[in-house]
C-alpha cells in the first residue's frame, strides 16, 4: 500500500476563457470536465489532463472572476514540474512558450518542464498543434515554499514520503511518484488569488488506503476531514506543518463516471445535489467555447 506521487493540483484562475485557451490550445491539454466547486455551485471548477483524465495529469482549476491577482509566499506552493520526453522537446516549447523550462501562465502561476526518461508511463493528450513526441507527459512534482521544511518531515513520512535530496521528498508506489521540494520563501508575505495554487492532491487507491492514510495523518496531530465524495473521486483534506493544503484523492471512480471519454469536458456536469441549479447557472458561469 502505497501513494502513487501525484492525483491533481488546484490553483485559481480569474478568468476561466483565458484559462481554457492557455491549458488546452497552448499547452496541449485535454479538457476533461466542467463542472462547478461543490462547496460553493457558483464558481467553474475545471479540469485538464492526458487523453481520459489520468490521476497524475490532472491540472484543475476554480474560477473566481473577480479575484486579484495573487503570489505565492511561505506555505504556498509556487511551482508546477511537469514532464517531457526529451531536450528536443524542451526545445519545441521553449520556441511555443518563448520561454523554458520555466515559464508562467497568463495569471503569473510558475510551471518547469523536467526532461524524464523514467518508468513512469507518459500521461499525454492529443491535441493540435502539439506533436506526440513533444507533448506535455503528467506531472513531475511540485515546488513550495517552506521556512521550517524539518517540521513537516514527520508527517510526510507518515504519508509515505522518502527523502530524496536537501529539501527535497519522492512519494511514489509500484506505478507512478512525484517529487515535493521545499525552497526558503520570498520576505514577502503570500496572497491566495488568481495565479495561484489552493492544495495539492496525492493519489490513494481507494477508500480503504484514504482511512489508512487519514489515520496516520491524524497521528501526527493533523486537522484531517472526514472522507468526502466528489463525485470523480474521494478526498480527505489536512494541511502539513509547512502550510500547504494537501488533500488525498482515490483513483478509483474517474471522470467517465457521468459522461463517456470520448466526449470529455463538452458539457457542464453537475453533481446530483446541485443539479436543481442548473437553468441559473447555465446563465451566471461564465460562457465558455
Amino acid at each position: 500500500m502505497a501513494l502513487e506521487g501525484l492525483h491533481h493540483i488546484t490553483a485559481i484562475t480569474a478568468d476561466a476563457p483565458g484559462n481554457l485557451a492557455f491549458y488546452t490550445q497552448t499547452l496541449g491539454l485535454r479538457m476533461v470536465k466542467k463542472t462547478v466547486n461543490f462547496d460553493a455551485p457558483d464558481v467553474y471548477h475545471l479540469y485538464y489532463g492526458d487523453e481520459t483524465g489520468t490521476p497524475g495529469s490532472i491540472m484543475t482549476f476554480f474560477e473566481f472572476p473577480d479575484a486579484a491577482r495573487g503570489r505565492a509566499g511561505d506555505g504556498m506552493v509556487h511551482r508546477i514540474l511537469w514532464r517531457v520526453g526529451s531536450e528536443a522537446a524542451l526545445e519545441f516549447w521553449a520556441d511555443r512558450l518563448g520561454a523554458a523550462p520555466v515559464f508562467t501562465d497568463p495569471e503569473g502561476l510558475e510551471h518547469e518542464l523536467v526532461v524524464f526518461d523514467g518508468p513512469d508511463a507518459p500521461l499525454t493528450a492529443a491535441v493540435g498543434g502539439v506533436p506526440a513526441e513533444h507533448a506535455i507527459q503528467g506531472f513531475h512534482g511540485v515546488r513550495a515554499f517552506g521556512s521550517e521544511p524539518e517540521a513537516s518531515a514527520a508527517l510526510l513520512e507518515s504519508q509515505g514520503f522518502e527523502r530524496a535530496g536537501a529539501g527535497t521528498w519522492r512519494l511514489g508506489g509500484e506505478k507512478r511518484h512525484a517529487f515535493y521540494h521545499y525552497d526558503a520563501p520570498p520576505d514577502a508575505y503570500g496572497v491566495q488569488g488568481a495565479g495561484t495554487v489552493h492544495h495539492v492532491a496525492w493519489s490513494a487507491a481507494d477508500d480503504g488506503e484514504l482511512e489508512a492514510y487519514r489515520a496516520r495523518a491524524a497521528a501526527q496531530g493533523a486537522h484531517a476531514t472526514q472522507v468526502i465524495d466528489r463525485q470523480y473521486f474521494h478526498s480527505v483534506y489536512f494541511r502539513e506543518p509547512s502550510g500547504v493544503l494537501f488533500e488525498l484523492a482515490t483513483r478509483d471512480v474517474g471522470f467517465a463516471v457521468d459522461e463517456p471519454v470520448e466526449s470529455l469536458g463538452r458539457a457542464l456536469k453537475l453533481p446530483a445535489q446541485h443539479e436543481h441549479l442548473r437553468a441559473r447557472l447555465e446563465q451566471t458561469l461564465t460562457p465558455l467555447p
